[in-house]
């Protein structure tokens, strides 16, 4: 790139990083993501290195954040607020440190502080006598927004601290994933735009004129760096933490005190998975020196310090194009949208279709084929399509009127969102969905029938229905292409092996509408036989908790359908018997308990199921006035607060223990 090019590029980058921080830091509402926004300051911090004639004062790469929105009154920081520089590898993180120790050639490795970095709203607190006085935002670093009542409204950001010390307070404000999801099913119920991201949510929250609005929202406060001018109050970034904990904030309790750089590394390895299964957004790993003299030696460049910096994650959010849009028919005939995308690196994974859930959602996000997307893969095991670009207009795409696969016209059930196939009976996609179904490990558990061998079985006319696997013999799987002796023969033991399920496992494998696997163990427990089951009435159903007027509906018009019959006749034919509920009872100590498990514990769910009923209780997918105890782990979500709402008993682990020692 020759002179004029460079400067080119580089007037043109610095406008495009200058809106997108007014975006990001003015407005909360950024128009790319942050893995873009790093490639694009790399970009121009590498060109004024190679031009540094082109390094004007006005450059974003020495300036922080962006300017003040009218609403709020200034504040003047006492201690400027920096901005971290980053890396995205090892390699950067590496040189960052040798930078570093070549200032300290006669020390060993040094102390290193590693955190996690929280993707929330920077604040700055300053605390008189122990007493809380001004709450700011960043702002540019120099000049933050003056939000001291809306800060009071966050219950983890102490008024008063437990020592009457003179400090300032950094941290990040952010709200809880369960929240932020909750927050924007609220937001679309009321016709409100959804926010876009956790950190989104946060600042839109603390930046309500209306500090009542704050209140309502579920904000949390990280403290991450204590500043003082007594020297004597603390003399490590270590020991900070440590006050800080004493003085009554709440700090990530995942911060670390390591030597040298290989621990660090470490770290970021560990956390780049498991930072997943966290309940707040993080997008990243802050290393700092531990030592604060070391701190005041190294100093600063004109926009971050120079003994710490960041190591991002790969990206969560990725702008994509939207190549096509494949129409999926599931085992219900529900027909699914399904994104198929250029391909991209998200979280670490290859990514080429995204969920686009119904066509609904489709005219919500105004989508066609064209358009580049943002998929976004967090939490999730699917990606999904969070938007499409402001300026792209491809029109909306178009729901089908007639089933993909069969050509039969589509219908829309009453109070639903989703496109049905009603040709239930001849749909091919329908029937080795159903068949694929009740082979996998949710329902039948049958090993080794998967999609390919169903596609084969069906297309060679072995097979129309599920029941039809029971007739197979070691010869028809010996007539498809790749299979042996061996393999024919372990197919067909494991569909002999699976002919004598539980109840729970039978219905579930029944692909009955609106029945999955916890409606189907509530069905076994109350009605033990399949007799029973068919022979129940809709009054019968509807009584029981947890059991809702569609799935009740659902089950009665399932075993009147005649062709069902034919199947289950068949079933019983090949010798397929369901054997009542998967749990013997060993006792009747929590006889007419209804028990409903949220949130993360320490064992997998099913086993506190199967504790809970084999002492004669029963499990429920939802809370109601019917709930006897809600057993909660960590990050309980919304069954939590309506448990909490209608007064229901809530239950730690160390409860529930507890409960079945008191009734033994």
């Amino acid at each position: 790139m020759d002179y004029k090019q460079a400067k080119e590029r580089i007037e043109e980058l610095k406008e495009i990083i200058r809106e997108n921080n007014e975006a990001y830091y003015v407005f909360d509402s950024p128009k790319i993501t942050d893995f873009e926004y790093d490639e694009l300051y790399r970009e121009l911090k590498r060109l004024e290195e190679e031009f540094p004639e082109l390094k004007t004062q006005d450059s974003p790469t020495q300036k922080v954040g962006g300017n003040i929105v009218q609403g709020f009154k200034e504040h003047t920081h006492k201690y400027r607020l920096y901005s971290l520089d980053n890396s995205n590898n090892y390699d950067d993180l590496r040189k960052w440190y040798e930078r570093v120790k070549k200032e300290y050639p006669n020390e060993n490795d040094l102390d290193l502080v590693v955190e996690l970095k929280i993707d929330g709203l920077s604040c700055a607190l300053s605390y008189k006598d122990g007493e809380l006085i001004i709450g700011a935002t960043r702002g540019n670093g120099i000049i933050g927004e003056n939000i001291t009542q809306n800060i009071k409204e966050i219950k983890t950001i102490p008024q008063k601290l437990t020592k009457p010390v003179n400090l300032e307070v950094r941290g990040e404000v952010y709200m809880p994933v369960t929240s932020f999801e909750r927050l924007n099913e609220e937001n679309i119920e009321k016709g409100l735009k959804e926010f876009a991201n956790p950190r989104n949510a946060a600042a839109g929250s603390l930046r309500q004129l209306d500090s009542k609005i704050t209140a309502q929202r579920d904000l949390h406060f990280f403290a991450y760096t204590a500043i003082s001018d007594d020297k004597n109050l603390f003399k490590t970034h270590y020991e900070g933490m440590k006050l800080l904990e004493e003085l009554g904030f709440e700090t990530n309790p995942n911060y670390v005190l390591v030597k040298g750089i290989n621990p660090v590394i470490e770290k970021c390895e560990y956390w780049a998975d498991e930072r997943f299964n966290l309940n707040y957004a993080t997008d990243g790993m802050v290393i700092k020196i531990n030592d604060l003299a070391k701190q005041n030696e190294l100093g600063y460049t004109s926009r971050a310090p120079k003994w710490a910096t960041a190591f991002k994650f790969p990206p969560e959010e990725v702008w994509t194009k939207l190549e096509g849009i494949e129409l999926s028919v599931g085992k219900t005939g529900a027909v699914t949208p399904i994104a198929n995308l250029t391909p991209i690196q998200l979280a670490g994974t290859t990514v080429k279709r995204a969920s686009l859930h119904n066509f609904d959602e489709i005219k919500r996000l105004g989508i066609n084929i064209g358009n580049e997307v943002l998929i976004k893969k967090a939490a999730e095991i699917i990606p999904k399509v969070i938007r499409k670009r402001e300026y792209e207009d491809f029109g909306v795409y178009s729901a089908p009127d007639k089933c993909p696969e069969c050509q039969t016209p589509l219908i829309k059930p009453e109070g639903e969102v989703a496109l049905y196939c009603p040709n239930t009976l001849y749909c091919p996609a329908q029937i080795k969905g159903r068949i694929e179904y009740w082979a996998s490990k949710e329902a039948m558990d049958i090993d080794g029938i998967g999609e390919s061998i169903v596609e084969k079985l069906y297309n060679k006319g072995l097979i129309k229905d599920f029941a039809d696997l029971y007739k197979l013999t070691i010869d028809d799987f010996m007539t498809i292409d790749l299979i042996k002796e061996k393999s024919a023969d372990n197919l067909y033991n494991a569909i002999q092996a699976s002919k004598n399920p539980s109840m729970t496992k039978f219905l579930t494998a029944l692909s009955i509408k609106f029945i999955g696997k916890e409606t189907a163990d509530i069905i076994a427990n109350e009605f033990p036989t399949l007799e029973s089951i068919i022979n129940a009435t809709y009054e019968d159903l509807i009584k029981i908790d947890g059991i809702g007027e569609k799935a009740s509906q659902s089950i009665i018009d399932y075993f009147k359908d005649e062709n069902n019959k034919i199947i289950l006749n068949k079933l019983q034919e090949y010798g397929v018997n369901p054997q009542g509920s998967a749990f013997e009872k060993t006792s009747n100590t929590l006889e007419g308990k209804t028990f409903v498990i949220t949130g993360t514990l320490s064992m997998p769910r099913n086993v506190f199921e199967e504790k809970i009923k084999k002492a004669g209780g029963k499990v429920s997918g939802s809370v109601s006035k019917k709930t006897s105890y809600v057993l909660a782990g960590e990050n309980p979500g919304s069954k939590f607060d309506k448990a909490t709402a209608l007064g229901v008993i809530i239950l730690t682990e160390r409860d529930f223990n507890l409960l079945f020692e008191d009734n033994n």
